[in-house]
């Protein structure tokens, strides 16, 4: 009857012991927080003091669950770019430090989803599941670890692949008035990227809500979300978010590249990014330069779009193509923010407002577009077709202009007009319709080959269309050709424009029947008043007399 209390008893003096041991070994750490206070509040942006030790770009947190980046930092405040809504704070409100700089989670996880430049979801698809997080402010890859641009990206537009090519890591900006079709060409770029192994982010900056739904809804029609990103900031988000979205875009792109995959990424349009920018600064007393443009408005793009290279084969072979957009007033490609783009690219794509009025689409002006990779990155295929095209189409567009005043042309310079015609109107194509490598060749090289100098202009898009239906029919070791580093033979080429003579054929127009000679018109000849009458010619044709006083007067 004893055993079981002084089991018990002893049960419990053993579990007292253990607890006594713990708490002598436990040593409780304090966990110091910095916390400062709200000495004002401004559109998008708060000045911040108490926070002595706070780092540049670092971190805060407001009430809220509201995210600050220390943007300005003097000895007796800080000035805070806001990150979210501001409404509910206050002069006096806390602010506490994080320790940390601005980062977003990347992965897999993210492909075909919508979200802010925080990470948050926007399409209502639950919450984003990220493998990793990296600062969204990187350096850019050192020199020594770069590789050449030599694969060309496909955009599927003809006039961009054969005459401003883009390779894989190239930068190459897309420039114009509003409403030229500028988000329209990088539209049809992601699409084509469909089955290219290759990945897509789309960064909208400050764009209206419904733009960003259409784009969404593209995607979504085309199957593009499968392989793509969207980091979405709308025209009523705070400017600060507006300001982080290109660079938290660039850092989930980078992660796939680190990765050893190819990746797109279009900026949507960095002219919103430079007018956010100028603003936070205003509002934050930093002195304005040209234009109100803070001083270093050029160094915020250029360690941006520094970060878009082609690695080399020992880092992955990984590569960072970028797109940005621009937008231009009074086509003016001398404002202060083109000439920096320009400057800090690779080549530009212009889109000019006057083709675009004449129907002319994509607008892209190839006098002003130009690649300064060019045919390096370009496929064989097309450099064998691209310089005799582009000579082509400078030529009729300088002649166009003067054939504009009514002058008397030769044969020559006619023809020259008739075949540059007929190349704008086979450079021509409708929005989301991209056309596959094959198709664009055999389109190319009948162009050259004068195949469509005979056909009639409104006949022109079905005539197209036949042509690349014909593709399909070209023999599979001459597309094989297409996608590798082999030249075209001249049997290649000569197989291609049998195959695209063939298709045009019910184009061509007929041969007019010659007339035969008419000898009833011998009995309806009349003579002359004065003069002998009309004298048959041998064959049957016939000729006027001529007079008696004719004759003395000759």
């Amino acid at each position: 009857m004893t055993t079981e209390p002084e089991n018990l008893l002893s049960d419990f003096d053993r579990t007292f012991a253990a607890m006594k041991q713990v708490r002598e070994t436990f040593t409780p750490k304090l966990t110091p927080r910095e916390v400062g206070r709200i000495t004002s509040v401004a559109t998008g942006i708060a000045k911040v003091s108490g926070l002595p030790n706070v780092g540049f770009d670092e971190l805060v947190k407001f009430p809220g669950d509201v995210l600050g980046i220390a943007f300005n930092v003097d000895e007796d405040e800080i000035g805070v770019v806001l990150l979210g809504e501001y409404w509910h704070l206050n002069a006096g409100d806390e602010v506490e430090r994080t320790g940390r700089v601005m980062d977003v989670g990347v992965g897999d996880g993210l492909l075909g989803r919508v979200i802010d430049p925080l990470g948050r979801p926007l399409d209502g698809n639950g919450p984003v599941a990220a493998s990793d997080r990296l600062p969204i402010e990187r350096p850019a890859p050192h020199i020594m670890d770069r590789a050449p641009v030599t694969m060309p990206l496909q955009t599927g537009l003809k006039v961009i692949d054969a005459l401003v090519p883009v390779g894989r890591g190239q930068r190459e900006l897309i420039l114009g008035d509003r409403q030229t079709g500028k988000t329209a060409i990088a539209i049809d770029t992601i699409l084509n990227q469909r089955d290219q192994n290759v990945l897509c982010v789309y960064c909208a900056i400050g764009q209206r809500a419904s733009a960003v739904a259409k784009a969404v809804a593209t995607f979504r029609e085309k199957g593009a979300m499968d392989y793509t990103v969207l980091v979405v900031t709308e025209g009523n988000d705070p400017p600060g978010l507006a300001f982080i979205a290109p660079y938290a875009a660039t850092s989930i792109a980078e992660h796939f590249m680190a990765a050893g995959r190819d990746v797109l990424i279009v900026y949507d349009d960095l002219t919103h990014h430079a007018r956010a920018y100028r603003e936070l600064s205003l509002l934050l007393r930093r002195p304005p330069g040209r234009e109100a443009f803070p001083g270093d408005i050029f160094y915020i793009h250029s360690r941006m779009l520094e970060r878009a290279t082609h690695l080399r084969k020992e880092l992955g072979g990984g590569s960072l193509t970028a797109l940005p957009i621009i937008e231009t007033e009074a086509q003016d490609i001398s404002a202060y923010i083109p000439t920096n783009l320009i400057s800090i690219t690779d080549g530009q794509i212009y889109l000019s407002p006057s083709q675009f009025e004449l129907g002319v689409l994509p607008a892209v002006d190839v006098g002003k577009s130009v690649s300064r990779v060019g045919g390096k990155a370009q496929r064989p295929a097309y450099r064998a077709v691209a310089g005799e095209l582009k000579l082509a189409y400078a030529q009729f567009e300088e002649l166009e202009t003067f054939a504009r005043f009514g002058a008397r042309l030769d044969a020559n310079t006619s023809n020259i007009i008739a075949h540059g015609r007929r190349i704008r109107a086979c450079l021509k194509q409708p929005e989301f319709s991209p056309v596959s490598v094959p198709a664009q060749i055999t389109v190319l090289l009948a162009l050259t080959a004068g195949l469509f100098d005979h056909i009639v202009l409104d006949q022109m898009i079905a005539a197209e269309g036949a042509v690349q239906k014909s593709a399909a029919h070209i023999p599979p070791e001459v597309c094989a050709r297409f996608g590798s580093s082999d030249k075209l033979s001249d049997e290649d080429r000569k197989a291609i424009i049998d195959t695209a003579r063939q298709a045009l054929a019910p184009f061509q127009p007929k041969p007019e029947p010659q007339a035969g000679p008419k000898p009833e018109l011998a009995s309806k000849v009349k003579p002359t008043s004065k003069g002998s009458p009309a004298k048959a010619a041998p064959g049957g044709a016939f000729k006027p007399g001529i007079s008696t006083e004719a004759k003395d007067r000759s």
